[in-house]
C-alpha cells in the first residue's frame, strides 16, 4: 500500500504553498493508480502520462478552490477522469466504461465466493487450496512479482478497478462516483480480477510445490 500520506489538511496546505516536498509525496503515492485510471480512457501510455500531467497542472491552478467536500483524492481523480475523458472522445474512443460486454462465464465457480447476504459478499468462503499462511511466505518477492504480472494483464478496466479497490484502498460507492459505473458492473469488474489473481496464485503455488 505504501507509506501512508499526511492527512488532507496538511496536504491542501502543502500545495497551496508549492510545497515540493508535499507534491513529491502526491506523486510517489498517486501518480501509479493515476496513470493506469487515465490509460483507461485514452488509446498509449504516452497520451496517459500527459493527462497525468495535465491533471497535476490543473491541480495547481484550481487548488485554492477546493472547498474539501470530498477527500482530495477523490476531487484529484475526478479532474483526471474528466481530463482523460475529453481526451479520449477526441481520439473516438468508442467502448465506456458502462458497455461492459459478456464473458465466456465466471473465472471461478461462483460457489467458492460469499453470498449477496454476507456481511463480505463477493469475497472468498476459504483461502484455495495449497496456499501459505505464514506472512514470511506471502511476501516473498516471487508471489509479488506474480500478482504484479497478473495485475498488469489484466483488462484495463479490471486492472482499474482492482488497483482503486484493493490498492488504493477506494470504497466501492468512490469508485463507481469516479468510473460512471453502476454498483453491479463494479462488482462484476472486481471479481473478475481477484478471481484472476487468485486463480494464477493457485498456479503458481501448485507448480511450485509450496505447501501450507
Amino acid at each position: 500500500m505504501g507509506a501512508v500520506l499526511p492527512a488532507d489538511d496538511v496536504l491542501v496546505a502543502g500545495l497551496r504553498a508549492g510545497d515540493e516536498e508535499t507534491f513529491a509525496c502526491l506523486l510517489n503515492g498517486w501518480s501509479g493508480s493515476m496513470l493506469r485510471l487515465a490509460r483507461s480512457f485514452v488509446s498509449t501510455t504516452a497520451t496517459a502520462e500527459e493527462v497525468v500531467q495535465d491533471t497535476w497542472l490543473a491541480v495547481f491552478q484550481g487548488i485554492e478552490r477546493f472547498e474539501g467536500r470530498s477527500s482530495l483524492q477523490t476531487w484529484v481523480y475526478r479532474i483526471l477522469v474528466n481530463i482523460a475523458r475529453k481526451r479520449g472522445s477526441r481520439e473516438q474512443r468508442t467502448v465506456p466504461w458502462t458497455s461492459l460486454l459478456p464473458d465466456e462465464g465466471p473465472t471461478v465457480d461462483p460457489a467458492r465466493f460469499r453470498g449477496a447476504d454476507d456481511p463480505y459478499p463477493g469475497d472468498w468462503l476459504t483461502s484455495p487450496g495449497g496456499w501459505p499462511d505464514t506472512e514470511s511466505e506471502v511476501l516473498a518477492h516471487e508471489v509479488r512479482a506474480t500478482v504484479a504480472a497478473t495485475i498488469e494483464s489484466l483488462p484495463i478496466r479490471q486492472q482499474v478497478v482492482l488497483t482503486l479497490r484493493d490498492i488504493d484502498g477506494r470504497s466501492a460507492a468512490d469508485v463507481c462516483a469516479l468510473l460512471d459505473l453502476s454498483m453491479a458492473n463494479q462488482r462484476v469488474l472486481l471479481h473478475r480480477a481477484r478471481a484472476a489473481v487468485r486463480a494464477e496464485l493457485e498456479r503458481y503455488f501448485t507448480t511450485s510445490g509450496v505447501e501450507s
